[in-house]
């Protein structure tokens, strides 16, 4: 991996996004999971067989994702150095998300903002895990802040931290831990077992880029608004809040930016009809209204650029 490839990929990302018409990784990685429950579910007996087929696909669907990945890279640059690079772009340019979680949130906003509720559950059902047929207008804004705080680190800083440690198979690795999660690495009845391994793998991955994420959103607070004063606040919540979320991970990023915004983000949450408390983050110095989703992806698009710039940086030395 080099400066210029990944400088690349992010450029090829902002602009594009995820098209359908690209054949992606991650709904590659999702199929292949979902064939692989279907077996366990015929064949597992009981718990233990559950946890051990588990970390079997745990462990395995990224080994595989990372062999495909460094196998196909290595043989396209046998044929010609440019092919090899080419190839490299694209494949790092699928492992990141922020133009994609941009254009989700902002589909939220706009349906706030034309006043059509229903449109905007529908919109966050897409980004969020959590019921959303009921959500109030602030209730709607808080679930699409919190997620763009979330994925600021898994879809934007995590791959280009994996991408610097070992390329684009390291980062295609990371994400299919990442894919493995969303999809299995609940503590529900039916991935309790199955899931676990997907879960604890996905925290350990993600725990640096949580942490440096929560910091770019900081520094990204005296890049925007050039306030030493909102920074020093920003970090004094990240640091009071961060570590309340019951997820190891998702609470720095999340306190982060419900510091910037000057709002509380947690509360009651409910997922399958089962409502969930979360720690309060933040301080309600404002209501949460669309507004505060165009900040949130100012901040996201500023830890983009900052991480991409970072990124570039320790490559090219």
């Amino acid at each position: 991996m080099t400066a210029g490839i990944l400088l690349l990929a992010c450029t090829f990302d902002a602009i594009l996004g995820d098209p359908r018409w690209l054949p992606h990784p991650v709904r590659l990685m999702g199929r292949m999971i979902a064939w692989f429950e279907q077996g366990v579910r015929r064949v597992a007996a009981n718990r233990t067989g559950e946890l051990v087929a588990g970390i079997v696909l745990a462990v395995g669907l990224p080994a595989v994702s990372y062999s495909l990945a460094w196998l196909t890279v290595e043989w396209s640059s046998r044929l010609h150095e440019v092919i090899g690079q080419g190839v490299e772009v694209v494949l790092a340019f699928t492992t990141l998300a922020a133009r994609d979680l941009a254009d989700h949130a902002r589909a939220v906003r706009q349906a706030l903002v034309t006043g059509s509720l229903e449109a905007a559950r529908g919109a966050v059902s897409r980004i969020v895990g959590r019921d959303t047929a009921q959500l109030s207008e602030g209730e709607i804004v808080r679930a699409t802040v919190e997620s763009v705080a979330e994925s600021t680190a898994d879809g934007v800083v995590a791959p280009l931290f994996f991408l610097v440690l070992g390329g684009a198979p390291l980062a295609l690795a990371y994400k299919a831990i990442s894919t493995l999660d969303s999809m299995i690495g609940h503590m529900d009845d039916r991935y309790r077992y199955f899931g676990w391994a997907s879960a604890r793998l996905d925290d350990l991955a993600n725990w640096i880029p949580a942490r440096l994420t929560a910091f770019l959103i900081v520094v990204s607070t005296g890049v925007v608004f050039r306030n030493g004063e909102r920074m020093k606040r920003v970090w004094y919540i990240l640091r009071r809040d961060g570590k309340k979320h019951p997820s190891p991970n998702s609470g720095h990023p999340e306190a982060a930016m419900a510091g910037v915004l000057g709002v509380q983000l947690g509360g009651i949450t409910s997922y399958e009809g089962i409502p969930a408390e979360r720690p309060v983050l933040g301080e309600s110095v404002r209501s949460l209204s669309p507004s505060c989703i165009d900040e949130a992806l100012h901040m996201m698009w500023t830890v983009f650029g900052l991480t991409a710039l970072l990124a570039a940086g320790l490559l090219l030395r």
